[in-house]
This record gives C-alpha cells, structure tokens and sequence, in this order.
C-alpha cells in the first residue's frame, strides 16, 4: 500500500508536471503558426478549399477542448456531441426564436453545456473505465432522440437559421468564408493558450495525478472530484462554442448533423492520432484527418460513404500499434534519438 500511495508518477505530476516546453514558449510559437495559417487565405482561390481550413481549425479547437477532460484528466468521453448540439442549439434557437445575436448565443451555449457538464458529473463521475464511457455514449445518444421529438427545437426537420445581409454584428456572411476563417483560427487558438495555461496550473497537475492513478492522487491531497468537474465544465464549455459557430457557419442543423456518434469520434479522434495529453497533439492530428475526411468524401461521392472512416481509423490503429501517444510522441522519441 506504501508502495502505491508513493507511486512516482503521481507524485511527479504534482510536484512538477511532465517535461514540456514552458508556457510562454508554446504560445509564442502558437502565435507564429497561428499568423502563417492567416496568411493562407491569400494563396487559397477556391471556396472548397477554405471550407476545408475552416472545418480544420474548428476540429483542432473542439479536439483540444476534449483533451482537456480525456487527455490531460484521463476521463474518455465519446459523448462530446452533446455539448457540441447544445451549442448548435441554443445559438440557433436563441437567433431564430428571439433574434439574439449570435455571439451571445455561442456564449449561452458554452454556459449552458458547463451546467450540463457539472449535472452530469455528478453522477457519472462515480463510475470508472469503460463504465463511463459508455455511459458519455447513451446520454449523447438519448439526447438527440430527444431532440429528434422536440418540435420547438425543430424535431426531425431541423433549424434553418434565418438569413440577412452580411453583418458583423450579427455575425452572418454569405458572400464570403474569409470572416468564418478567422473565427475559427481565433477559437484554435485561444483553447490553445486555455490548455497552455491550465497544463502548467495546478488543475493540469492535479489532472494528469488522476489520469495516471486517482487512489494514489487523492492520498497526496488531489481533490480528485472537483478537478474531475473543473475538466468536464471547461471542456464543455469550449466544444459547445464550436458547436454554435458550426450552426452559424453551415446555416441549418438537425439532430443528427450536431448529436450524432460520428461528431463525438470526430472530436475525439484528432487527439487520440496526435497525441492524448499534448498539447500539439489535436491540432497535428486535425490537420490530418479532417482535409483527409473531406477530400475523401468529396473523390468518393456517395458511394463512398463510410470510406473516410475507414481511412482513419486504420491511421489510428496504426499510430496506436506503432506508438501509443500519438503523432507527438514519435516526433519526441525521434528527435531524441541519436
């Protein structure tokens, strides 16, 4: 028991955190990088393809904001679509209903999923491994039947968002992707920073003790529940402002466009190729999959429905035979090689 309570990971973690670049460091590479996709723009003369740049950042955010609860807390969530349709929902709702704008109703949806996130944590929280898993997976699941009978929000048929001239303020651009581009870099990149900062904060600390052993975290003093929480609110909070800006940038959502299983392995699966708790990882893995996905189903057509999916996940089975912590890990291990 000694042995466990002293476990040296744990004790790591919370003393002084995994070797990673320093904070400040990684977001001012971040900022380059950011700053060299903005210019893309300038080279890109097609709309497909700045639709593809937009899907990818918005999945490098959405993929960062699970890492925070599946990467760095060890919580593995397949359910995510939940607060990615919440998101979707409320900002949809709120413009076609009451004519809130949508920057205030991306905002709503991200409070109103951390209020979801924290209810549901409560219990699901109590339950371990594949248990909670599953259960992130019947809760998405039973929510978007639920959507698919809820005439207010639409039902089956959905929402159109009603259209207008372009406008700022109302955040509406039909004439041109450029301002949806930037949207979406902005968002990849403040949850880059949020994750930065969060890494080498306490909670990053406390989360990787719970991720490597939560019994031997919480006899060192980690508030392992809260920190759970924390996680889930935080994570929720970002995936669902993407999930607005999704609404607003595709004009129209039903329940299986934003709740279905395929959104929750999509916002998953970025991370898990680049590497779970990195990170650079979800946006090295977005970069991958997503103009993959999009290019695939776009020289398939439909007839090669499913063909994506079948691309990926022999990428991911792959990258986790050959190393498990993804694209990053075997970047570090190679440049640590002699």
């Amino acid at each position: 028991m000694a042995a466990r309570l002293s476990s040296p990971p744990v004790a790591a973690a919370l003393k002084h955190g995994p070797p990673a670049p320093p904070r400040w460091r990684a977001v001012g590479i971040a900022l380059v990088v950011a700053a060299l996709v903005g210019a893309l723009p300038a080279a890109v003369t097609d709309v497909f393809t700045l639709n593809l740049l937009v899907l990818t950042l918005m999945y490098a955010a959405l993929a960062q904001s699970w890492n925070i609860l599946s990467g760095y807390c060890g919580q593995i969530s397949l359910g995510h679509a939940l607060y990615f349709g919440t998101g979707a929902y409320a900002t949809a709702l709120l413009l076609q209903k009451s004519a809130v704008v949508p920057w205030f109703g991306m905002a709503a949806g991200g409070v109103l999923a951390a209020l979801i996130a924290l209810g549901l944590g409560w219990p699901c929280f109590r339950l371990r491994g594949h248990y909670f898993v599953i259960a992130t997976i019947v809760i998405a699941e039973t929510a978007s039947l639920l959507l698919l009978n809820w005439d207010f929000a639409g039902a089956a048929l959905g929402i159109d968002l009603p259209a207008g001239a372009d406008s700022l303020t109302a955040f509406r651009f039909g004439r041109s992707k450029l301002p949806y581009f930037y949207f979406a870099l902005g968002l990849a990149f403040v949850t880059f920073c949020v994750t930065a900062a969060l890494q080498d904060s306490k909670w990053g600390y406390w989360w990787r003790a719970v991720k490597d052993d939560p019994v031997a975290a919480e006899s060192l003093g980690v508030e392992v529940f809260r920190s759970k929480m924390a996680a889930a609110a935080v994570s929720a909070f970002f995936t669902a402002v993407g999930g607005g800006f999704y609404a607003v940038f595709v004009g129209y959502i039903d329940p299986s466009s934003v709740m279905g299983f395929e959104i929750s392995l999509l916002i998953a699966l970025p991370a898990v190729l680049g590497g779970l708790g990195t990170l650079w990882g979800p946006a090295i893995g977005a970069a991958i999959l997503i103009p993959l996905t999009e290019l695939t189903r776009s020289l398939a057509g439909g007839s090669g429905r499913g063909i994506d999916l079948i691309v990926y996940g022999a990428l991911v089975m792959v990258i986790a035979l050959v190393r498990p912590d993804g694209i990053v890990g075997l970047l570090a291990r190679r440049r640590r090689a002699p």
